[in-house]
């Protein structure tokens, strides 16, 4: 038997093998009734007399055997031992299965590394275990089996080594066995043929119970928008996943390394949701997402190559051909794993292929002497606030650069001012905007001048120049000469004086020489000790006071943390019975939304409570791995996550409503009882 339950003997009579030992004294639990002798629980067992004594006394003596004989006989199984049975030959292209046996319960399997081949689904784990008597001689059988599927990519014999297992503390392990792939003759038809339109049914409907995907129905491309580029051009390179299977949980397992480029991410994920489309690939459609938008600007010459991006996903696969397929591949509602049992869920690792980009040089011919290397399509402009103002009083110089192109990385031109002329430092803002083409946006610098003489000036034109890469040639900008005229102010030009901006605050000029202070100023000794004065000695206490309170307030709230969580383990179960309940309420009226919004609660609440999970860190990879550290055994934690994403999945999935309801809660209860068992 896989699974054990608890169940009312009156429905369910206890069976040995397939037939019941005849003349079995029916044992019945019945309810305490005035008057009448019980044990201390308030229950007591009433047998049933057989018609004669002779029929009791071939009972007893069938008991008496089964508990003298039985302990010895489940003592004397077979010494625990792991198997493994796979084909020795296969052929390029080949999906086939490769099965680990156990004939003892054991925890902690770990399956060998399946080098030279995919992984296209596992494991899938079973488990069963039988009583039988032989001649008065009882045996327990147990087998647990753990199925990779696996498909053969390439030629030649690989090693697969020795799976291991733990049973009552010791490790045993399997053989290791070597496979060999042949060249594919053409005879045999996979699944990765049909998936892209090729391939024959016959190939197809030989792998319907072996969950699989193959590269045609499944992959990762990266597109650049062009392989040529000058040094400083901007490329975008968008990350395209490209499915015909419905698909979920994606993630990014491994980012590319961009060795020689300045890099952007430009994606647009719309709050997290990724956007598709559709596109007809050799007569096939395919619901393309796009993953990643980055942009990369090269910054020296040369092939530069761009590592592949690896995505880890959930794919759904069908394992009968008579189902439609799904016009949204990314709807994870659409089959619903639980209800449907034709789906199977297989995690997929994709990559990119490699990207090699030819940079070249910027060219010398026709290089102006104002380039500082800016590359794209730019406007300039400039623009002064005042052109007519006192000595000492300021001006803003403002040198504006818009357009296509690396904005942030975008040097801005240094205009020339008269010596007369007290500049400051620019101040510097960048406006930058991210579009499909690249990334364009303004740049300002802004030139806070202070003219500190009197008399007529001209402000000469600032040169911008830049290489435009669409038609390969240099540009020269001009900004306008701007005359500017300066009167004396009142007083000596080397006066101090007070001015305001916008960029500065508050500055004070020409104060080197101060006038005298009168009156009576108050003075005090200029290297006075603060050291063992009173307020030194109350400035001590109070950070000693401080800290004091500082500590007691952090050990409180460690406490009332532990007081919480313990709290919240012990009120787990009581929260979740409290739910099943509403949920069974719900399910009496077939109120469905109400139904599966308790049923979700109560099993995310109990499992966050019990193992002291946060709510904002609650998702399935943590409940695993907290049952995991529990030492819950593995079927239980991957029963308990199914139904989490039965109860995720249910109301969307096709069926009768009630059916699927009273399914999901009873085995709701299950997991929980299970459970807290364990826990």
């Amino acid at each position: 038997m896989n699974k054990r339950s608890v169940s009312n003997p009156r429905k369910n009579p206890t069976k040995i093998g397939n037939h019941s030992p005849v003349g079995t004294t029916e044992i019945r639990q019945v309810v305490k009734r005035s008057g009448t002798p019980a044990d201390k629980k308030g229950k007591k067992y009433v047998f049933l007399q057989p018609e004669n004594n002779e029929s009791m006394k071939k009972i007893f003596g069938l008991l008496l055997f089964i508990v003298c004989v039985a302990p010895i006989a489940l003592r004397a199984q077979d010494d625990p031992r792991l198997t493994v049975s796979a084909k020795k030959q296969v052929v390029v292209g080949e999906r086939f299965q490769v099965v680990f046996e156990a004939n003892a319960e054991g925890k902690g399997f770990s399956a060998p590394s399946f080098d030279g081949f995919t992984v296209v689904g596992g494991p899938f784990t079973s488990s069963s275990t039988s009583f039988s008597m032989v001649n008065g001689s009882m045996s327990h059988t147990v087998k647990n089996t753990y199925t990779y599927a696996l498909q053969a990519y390439k030629e030649g014999t690989f090693h697969i080594g020795a799976a291991s297992l733990t049973v009552k503390g010791n490790k045993i392990s399997s053989e290791p066995f070597d496979i060999q792939v042949l060249p594919d003759d053409g005879s045999h038809a996979t699944a990765s043929g049909g998936g892209a339109g090729g391939g024959s049914s016959q190939g197809q409907s030989q792998n319907t119970n072996d969950p699989q995907v193959s590269g045609k129905d499944l992959y990762l491309k990266v597109i650049p928008s062009k392989k040529s580029a000058y040094v400083g051009e901007q490329i975008v390179l968008t990350y395209k996943l490209y499915t015909k299977v419905p698909v979920s949980s994606l993630s990014i397992s491994k980012a590319p390394a961009y060795g020689g480029f300045w890099t952007k991410d430009i994606s647009d994920n719309n709050g997290g949701s990724l956007r598709q489309n559709s596109e007809y690939i050799n007569g096939v459609e395919y619901t393309v997402a796009e993953i990643q938008k980055i942009v990369v600007v090269p910054q020296r010459s040369g092939s530069l190559s761009i590592d592949p991006m690896s995505i880890e996903c959930i794919a759904q696969i069908r394992t009968e051909n008579n189902r439609r397929q799904s016009n949204d591949p990314f709807d994870i509602f659409f089959n619903d794993p639980f209800f449907n049992r034709n789906i199977a869920n297989v995690k997929k690792e994709l990559s990119t292929s490699s990207l090699t980009i030819d940079v070249k040089n910027l060219p010398e011919s026709g290089k102006p002497a104002s380039f500082a290397g800016a590359v794209g399509n730019y406007n300039f402009k400039s623009d002064i606030d005042k052109t007519e103002l006192r000595t000492n009083e300021a001006f803003t110089l403002t040198l504006t650069v818009s357009g296509t192109g690396n904005i942030e990385l975008l040097q801005m031109p240094e205009p020339n001012f008269p010596p007369d002329f007290e500049v400051y430092d620019p101040k510097i803002t960048t406006s930058a905007n991210n579009t499909a083409q690249g990334i364009s946006g303004t740049k300002k610098a802004e030139y806070l001048v202070i003219p500190r003489r009197a008399g007529n000036f001209t402000l000469s034109p600032v040169e911008f120049s830049f290489f435009n890469p669409a038609n390969g040639t240099y540009s020269t900008l001009r900004s306008d000469a701007y005359a500017v005229h300066v009167e004396k102010g009142s007083g000596d030009e080397s006066e101090g004086g007070i001015f305001a901006s916008n960029q500065e605050g508050i500055k004070y000029l020409g104060s080197d020489v101060r006038h005298i202070m009168t009156g009576n100023p108050h003075l005090k000794a200029k290297h006075s000790a603060f050291f063992g004065t009173a307020p030194y000695f109350v400035a001590l206490l109070a950070m000693l006071l401080i800290f004091i309170i500082l500590l007691l307030v952090s050990k409180k709230r460690e406490q009332s943390k532990e007081d919480t969580m313990a709290n919240r383990n012990k009120k787990a179960t009581k929260v979740a019975r409290g739910r099943l309940k509403k949920a069974e309420q719900y399910l009496k009226v077939k109120d469905q939304n109400n139904f599966y919004t308790e049923m979700s609660q109560a099993l995310w609440g109990y499992i966050a409570d019990k193992l002291g999970i946060e709510r904002s860190k609650l998702s399935m990879d943590t409940v695993s791995e907290a049952m995991k550290e529990k030492n819950v055994p593995d079927d239980l934690t991957q029963q308990f996550v199914d139904t989490l994403n039965n109860c995720e999945f249910a109301r969307f999935a096709p069926g009768s409503a009630e059916e699927k309801m009273g399914d999901l809660y009873q085995k709701g209860i299950e997991v929980i009882t299970k459970a807290e068992k364990v826990l």
